[in-house]
């Protein structure tokens, strides 16, 4: 117990020194305490002072960056100032930079005006722009000056396909020279797959810095000096080029005065000049409009309408004046290779003048195709009333094919020739089938034709020379429509009718002329007196010596009369000639064989027997085969 004491004893006492000691700790941190808020307090106003220095250091560096910042800008509109009173003929690349900065530079104390500066700045740097702009316009006008030539003709035909250049005498080789006569397909198709190379109107070099100075123009508020030097230069090289050329305006006064062989010939020349000038100059001209004035969409789909306005006028109203002319059917052909030139050339038309500034142009396109498509219609019309109504006095005394059978066969021939094509006209006015409209009109054709035919064979007082000339024709026909593309069309049924039709003029030809000769040989009818005569040969004749003479001589007289009459007439295709010869002879020369061998003793055993019995059935056939060759009286005596 008492060790247990002393131990609580110890204890206490340690824990009343640990208390001293706290109590002497907490009252030394008191008065550290005490000493760090007066130390603090006094040190607030310092602290205060520091701040402020710190926070006046911070704006005089960012006062110094700005005007770092503004000097720069100065420095550089100085300099851009410097290049821009050089001008821009000695370097145009660093004048166009210096522009872009002076630009800059406009955009940058615009956005500052609080610098007491801005204001003086900005109005001597648009002052020093503005001038720039109007150095920057003329060198445009000279650099595309310089660089705009007219091109020459003879480079516009290198830039064809070899199919369409020029022959030596200056005339494109195939389709579109006035010949009136159109592509085969395989030449249509070739012209389709044809390359065509766009000539060099400005030199690819000169391009960019054109677009530049363009660019420049517009940013600068310039874009109607752009447009009106663009348009003045650009418009005036290209109608010098379609000058060059040979095309030149001409209205329907100046198309009426013209002769036929003159105006066909321009006809061709201008369907080659609306295709280098579609597919060459016009198409260059979108090439480097759209080039030049890339970004200024507004301003480039109207330059390039201006350029091109007058131009197209000049060859669209060539074409108008053609189609309003006086119609006449030698015109048919050429209507229809221009008419084909504006289809050819309708989809590039459609895509260079595609834009809303050229829609009149376009259109002025597609009118002029839809007239020429109305004329050719009413071309047709015309031809079939022409044709049926022809009144020529032209008469061919032979009866062999009318110059008029021919100058049709061969109209329609050659619009066989523009199958395609007529079947696309057609299709313009009317959906139903082109090969049945084209059949129609062939048809009409033909009919107005033998309507013709049918009045000009009442000329012929001969009636039987009338039916030669109707077979003749319609034989003429029908073999030409045999050997054409028109018989497909048409149809076997139109050929096996007019065939029939051929047969029976041939038949009524016949009959008319040897019906009365084949009398005189016919047994019968003859024997009206003197019955029971007997002949040399012993035998019962039933006619009369004198009546066989009479036989004879008529014979002889009729015969003569139609072999020099119809000698003289003209079956011109050799296999109806000798088909007409061997049905004529197959009838007169058994009836004349027989006869001869029945009544030709009765004069053979009398006085002058030749007198009577000219001919030998031999010389009859020889004398038959000298009938429908055309000769005249002449050739006949020799």
């Amino acid at each position: 117990m008492e060790a247990l004491g002393e131990r609580a004893e110890f204890i206490k006492e340690s824990l009343q020194k640990s208390q001293t000691i706290t109590d002497h700790m907490v009252a030394i941190l008191g008065s550290f305490d005490h000493r760090l808020s007066a130390l603090e307090t006094a040190m607030r106003p310092t602290q205060i002072r520091t701040h402020s220095i710190r926070r006046a250091h911070g704006n005089i560096d960012k006062t110094l960056k700005a005007a770092e910042v503004i000097l720069s800008q100065f420095d550089l509109t100085r300099k851009a100032e410097a290049k821009i009173l050089r001008g821009p003929h000695e370097d145009l690349e660093s004048y166009l930079e210096a522009i872009d900065q002076l630009r800059s530079n406009v955009d940058f104390f615009s956005s500052n005006k609080g610098f007491k500066c801005s204001d003086g700045v900005l109005n001597h740097a648009n002052q020093l722009l503005s001038k720039a702009i109007s150095k920057l316009e003329e060198e445009f006008r000279q650099l595309l000056l310089n660089y705009s030539k007219p091109v020459e003709p003879d480079r516009l035909f290198e830039c064809l396909p070899d199919s369409l250049r020029p022959s030596s005498s200056g005339s494109p080789r195939n389709h579109g020279d006035g010949s009136g006569k159109s592509p085969t397909d395989h030449q249509e198709k070739s012209l389709e797959n044809a390359v065509y190379t766009l000539p060099i109107l400005i030199p690819p070099r000169v391009l960019p810095l054109l677009h530049d100075l363009a660019q420049q123009m517009a940013q600068g508020g310039h874009q109607q000096q752009l447009f009106r030097i663009y348009r003045d230069t650009r418009a005036s090289v290209l109608e010098q080029s379609l000058r060059k050329l040979g095309v030149e305006r001409l209205g329907k006064d100046d198309v009426q005065k013209m002769q036929w062989e003159v105006l066909e010939a321009k006809i061709g020349n201008w369907i080659h000049y609306m295709r280098i000038a579609v597919k060459l100059l016009f198409a260059g001209e979108k090439k480097i409009c759209d080039h030049i004035l890339d970004g200024v969409d507004p301003l480039r789909d109207q330059c390039f309408a201006e350029v091109t306005v007058s131009s197209v006028s000049v060859l669209l109203s060539f074409g108008e004046a053609i189609a309003k002319s006086k119609r006449s059917p030698e015109k048919l052909f050429v209507l229809l290779d221009m008419y084909e030139i504006m289809r050819e050339l309708h989809s590039e038309i459609e895509l260079l003048f595609e834009s809303k500034a050229c829609i009149e142009m376009r259109e002025a396109a597609l009118s002029l195709t839809k007239r020429l498509a109305e004329t050719v219609q009413e071309t047709f019309v015309d031809f079939e009333e022409a044709v049926e109504k022809d009144a020529t006095k032209t008469t061919v005394l032979d009866g062999t094919v009318h110059p008029l059978t021919s100058y049709v066969i061969n109209y329609v021939k050659f619009l066989f020739d523009y199958q395609s094509t007529l079947k696309q006209l057609f299709q313009e006015f009317d959906a139903s089938d082109p090969d049945a409209l084209l059949a129609s009109v062939t048809t009409r054709m033909m009919q107005a034709l033998q309507n013709n035919l049918d009045g000009k064979s009442k000329q012929y007082r001969d009636p039987s020379l009338t039916h030669l000339f109707l077979m003749n024709n319609i034989h003429y026909i029908v073999r030409s429509v045999q050997r054409s593309e028109a018989k497909d069309l048409l149809g076997d049924d139109w050929v096996q009718i007019h065939r029939r039709i051929v047969q029976q003029h041939a038949n009524q030809y016949k009959r008319i002329s040897w019906a009365k000769i084949l009398q005189c040989l016919s047994a019968q009818g003859g024997a009206s007196g003197g019955g029971g005569a007997m002949g040399a040969d012993g035998s019962a004749s039933g006619i009369s010596r004198s009546m066989v003479k009479d036989r004879f001589k008529t014979f002889n007289v009729q015969f003569e009369e139609l072999h020099q009459r119809q000698s003289q007439w003209t079956v011109p295709d050799s296999e109806l000639r000798e088909s007409l010869r061997l049905a004529v002879a197959e009838v007169l020369l058994p009836a004349y064989r027989s006869f001869h061998k029945r009544f030709g003793p009765m004069v053979e055993n009398g006085k002058n027997p030749q007198k009577y019995i000219r001919y030998s059935p031999e010389v009859l056939d020889h004398m038959m085969n000298e009938f429908f060759e055309g000769k005249t009286w002449n050739e006949q005596k020799r």
